[in-house]
Order: C-alpha cells, then structure tokens, then sequence
C-alpha cells in the first residue's frame, strides 16, 4: 500500500521508496524518509498529502506519495 491510501492520524512504517530518481531518494533521505521509518499522514489534500516524519510536518504530492510503500 502506499501513503496516497493511508488512514489519516495512523502511524505506518516506510517498506520501501520506489522511484528510479537518485535526486529524489537523497531529498527524501534528508527528510528521514527511508526504510523502516515511522511515517504519519496527517491530513489528505487533493493535490497530495501533509506528513509527519520524525520532527517534521511536510505537505508531498500524490505523485511522491504514491512512490512510499508503506
């Protein structure tokens, strides 16, 4: 599953990044978005989806969103 079906409020651990970008995955990397991290989607929106990751709140897109397995 990814976090674009997540339950808001639920907390997830991250199973994989799947995405062919390297720019991307060091971005998420930097934000603590790797493999067995918690993740917690905290609302929907329709152009993607606020999350928080370890400290931090970030609003992502669906298309990003849809590149986290949860």
């Amino acid at each position: 599953m990814d976090l674009t079906k997540a339950e808001e409020g639920k907390e997830y651990i991250i199973k994989e990044i799947v995405t062919d970008d390297e720019e991307l995955n060091a971005f998420l990397f930097s934000l603590g978005c790797y493999s067995g991290e918690p993740i917690t989607v905290i609302s929907h929106r329709k152009s993607g989806c606020v999350v928080s990751i370890k400290d931090g709140r970030y609003n992502i897109d669906n298309e990003l969103a849809s590149a986290i397995l949860i």
